[in-house]
């Protein structure tokens, strides 16, 4: 079922004991959690030598729903298979927990024995990570629900294809996920913290990330005589600097609006105006309204800078994902959660990222709130970033994740705020 992984040189994969100050977790779970931990170090290590890409998550789920019926639990897959929604408790409100379960098209850099199997596909975002800390809160509150001891129902979300456009959030939505929901949480790794720290806000976490793509057409011509037709790079170069200036006085700036483009291509040759160019970029801001107004805004600025060029223009504009914004009760009841599981010292304020994240779907159905978990290793300077080849954890966030969550669960079970 698993791949029992040795540990990398020098790495310290013991199961991290209580920190001084945190609260011990309900039915002696943290003795429980003691003797699961090297069984969690092994499923994250298989999950990370065997990576799927986004919406092909097929044996990643059949491991999760194997796990979780193993435990007593009654899984179910989602409609195509790459997905696991299961069910802890009894109770009509629901709080609900989300990971999400796909990989990076990306080399896995690292020489350690968990490295990727799979050529060009890594768990370099840490979504391996979040899958075992999802499963360890669901097989601690199977124990705590088969003691009796679970005062209410909680639900887990194993979602697909959190990289991909379109992403894997609305198929669990449409799915029944949030059916009775009340509340719904999630983590992240987030390598400039060391393990064993979590950061939370309230209100913007992350951007919404659109993508637009211009297409310019012209009769092209001879650079010694642009007036005799439409010079199509200057077209494109007026659409670079002109919209995202444009676009910074159309919005309010409280919004954070960030329009950068990533590609322009256009021409061979030195000396001739060409037909045809394009460019595309990203779209990313902190509000809601801003995002729902984005394409229409965007769209007009475009057409009405190239339509002083004589240029012919065609714009696709390609909804991502909404921003994040927690809500200021969930992220008050996982705050509280996190100083109890690891003590008040070790939860920081997260900081504001620009990054699209497609657990803001759920975000617009239900409250809830995701915060960044502590993955480097401490008194480290090497910080294995995001979405890089070389990317790794301290194994031992992934007992910190799981205690944070169980007192999340805990919390928000008992709380009346939802």
């Amino acid at each position: 079922m698993t791949t029992a992984l040795t540990a990398p040189d020098g790495a310290d994969t013991a199961w991290p004991e209580p920190q001084p100050g945190a609260d011990p977790l309900s039915g002696q779970l943290d003795r429980w959690l003691a003797a699961r931990g090297a069984e969690l170090v092994a499923i994250r290590r298989h999950l990370h030598a065997h990576p799927e890409r986004s919406h092909s998550e097929f044996e990643t789920a059949a491991l999760i729903a194997r796990e979780l019926t193993l435990a007593g639990l009654s899984p179910r897959l989602m409609p195509r298979g790459n997905g696991v929604i299961c069910d802890i408790g009894e109770g009509d409100r629901v709080i609900a927990f989300r990971a999400d379960l796909d990989a990076l098209p990306l080399h896995d850099l690292k020489d350690v024995p968990y490295r990727s199997t799979v050529e060009k596909v890594a768990h370099a975002c840490g979504h391996d990570v979040h899958t075992t800390i999802l499963l360890g809160l669901g097989l601690a509150l199977a124990q705590l629900h088969e003691r009796g001891e679970l005062p209410g129902r909680v639900r887990l979300l194993f979602q697909p294809g959190e990289e991909a456009i379109p992403s894997g959030a609305p198929e669990v939505i449409a799915a029944g996920g949030l059916k009775d929901v009340a509340a719904i949480y999630a983590l992240h790794c987030y390598p400039q913290l060391p393990a064993g720290l979590v950061g939370v806000r309230s209100g913007p976490f992350t951007a919404a990330a659109d993508t637009v793509r211009v297409k310019l057409s012209g009769p092209g011509g001879h650079t010694a005589r642009p007036h005799l037709t439409a010079d199509l790079v200057h077209a494109l170069g007026r659409v670079i600097v002109d919209v995202p200036a444009l676009l910074d006085r159309r919005v309010d700036p409280r919004a954070g609006v960030s329009l950068v483009w990533g590609s322009v291509h256009a021409g061979q040759a030195f000396n001739a105006i060409p037909g045809t160019g394009e460019m595309s970029g990203t779209i990313r801001m902190l509000n809601r309204d801003a995002w729902r107004e984005a394409p229409e805004m965007v769209t007009k600025l475009i057409r009405d800078v190239v339509a002083a060029t004589g240029v012919e223009v065609d714009v696709e504009y390609t909804r991502g994902v909404p921003p994040v914004i927690n809500d200021r009760m969930a992220t008050a009841i996982i705050a509280g959660a996190a100083a109890a599981a690891l003590g008040t010292d070790r939860v920081v304020e997260a900081e504001i990222s620009m990054g699209g994240e497609d657990f803001s779907f759920y975000l617009e159905h239900v409250p809830g709130s995701m915060i960044r978990l502590g993955t480097a290793v401490p008194g480290s300077d090497v910080r294995h970033d995001l979405h890089q080849g070389d990317f790794d954890v301290d194994e031992t966030c992934i007992g910190h994740g799981i205690r944070v969550m169980v007192h999340t669960a805990l919390g928000a079970l008992s709380a009346g705020a939802f």
